[in-house]
């Protein structure tokens, strides 16, 4: 699939190593096709790691996508260059009246705080209330989908005894729904959080269906109003390193971090780990763009400017 990002967007070069197809505005003016136009509102602290791995997982079908990478006025990234989010971002109240296929809202490092006292919190809420009525579908990663439910149906988060770190096994539920086909029974996906929702809370309210779930990690996928929202409490879109890179900062620090569990194999943190996700990550994304992006949006916004 050719996604359409700034020609000197630093991760680009990446991508055209790994053979991504990734086109510039100039290439994606001559193309008599009309692109789905994907918001990232990218709220991760490395946000060069977070487009990487966002891209790659989105790089699976014949679509065209415009990339829109969004970001928040009311907080300022101490992990990323200013300069490159003044480059390569835009704040939502500059798109506010736009519209977009889809929007993926990232995980946050910001879990352990009460939602409201998170600086940025009202700008999300406004964020999340806007997508209601611009936005097709909208993706929901890790803190996120938290943020969505608490936000949406006042569902809240609870702080878990221990970091939930590494790769969980998770079981396939309603497998008739778009999201998860070509799924296998079982799967493995990467989670990296210290809160959860409790799953019988999720299960009791009517609006959310579950699609898969971990006896350890607890709902993995659930989904609301035939798919114009997606709630995703992991990181499917982690590469092969993302997990040793935070134990690795996490022992630095002189945190008590455990070894991410099933992740390097016989438990030894030299080795280098094993890929076992990334099928099913890019089947989950590839899903979203096609069945929930693609197959439902208008062809042409009526007031689209």
């Amino acid at each position: 699939m050719p996604i359409k990002v700034a020609s000197d967007l630093p991760v680009r070069a990446i991508l055209e190593r790994e053979n991504i197809f990734v086109m510039d505005e100039t290439r994606a003016l001559n193309q008599d096709i009309r692109p789905l136009k994907i918001g990232i509102l990218n709220l991760m602290p490395l946000k060069e790691d977070t487009e990487l791995q966002l891209l790659r997982s989105l790089s699976n079908t014949p679509l065209q996508l415009d990339i829109t990478f969004l970001t928040v006025s009311s907080h300022e990234s101490k992990n990323t260059a200013q300069s490159h989010i003044n480059k390569f971002y835009e704040p939502f109240c500059q798109v506010k009246k736009r519209r977009f296929d889809g929007l993926i809202i990232t995980g946050a490092p910001v879990e352990q705080m009460e939602f409201e006292k998170v600086d940025y919190w009202d700008e999300l809420v406004e964020i999340m209330d806007w997508a209601e009525t611009h936005v097709t579908s909208t993706f929901f990663i890790c803190w996120g989908a938290q943020a969505a439910l608490y936000h949406y149906y006042g569902l809240k988060k609870q702080l878990l005894p221990q970091k939930l770190f590494g790769l969980y096994r998770h079981r396939v539920q309603n497998r008739k729904e778009p999201l998860i086909r070509g799924f296998d029974d079982e799967f493995l996906a990467p989670h990296s959080r210290h809160t959860t929702v409790d799953s019988e809370a999720i299960r009791s309210c009517s609006s959310l269906t579950v699609l898969a779930e971990s006896d350890e990690a607890g709902i993995f996928i659930a989904m609301a109003e035939k798919g114009r929202k997606i709630f995703v409490f992991g990181h499917p879109e982690y590469d092969r390193l993302t997990l040793q890179k935070e134990y690795v900062r996490d022992k630095e620090k002189g945190l008590d971090i455990k070894t991410p569990k099933d992740y390097f194999k016989d438990n030894d943190s030299s080795s280098q780990p094993l890929l076992m996700w990334r099928a099913h990550a890019n089947a989950l994304y590839t899903n979203w763009i096609n069945y929930y992006v693609y197959q439902l949006t208008p062809y042409q916004w009526e007031d689209e400017e």
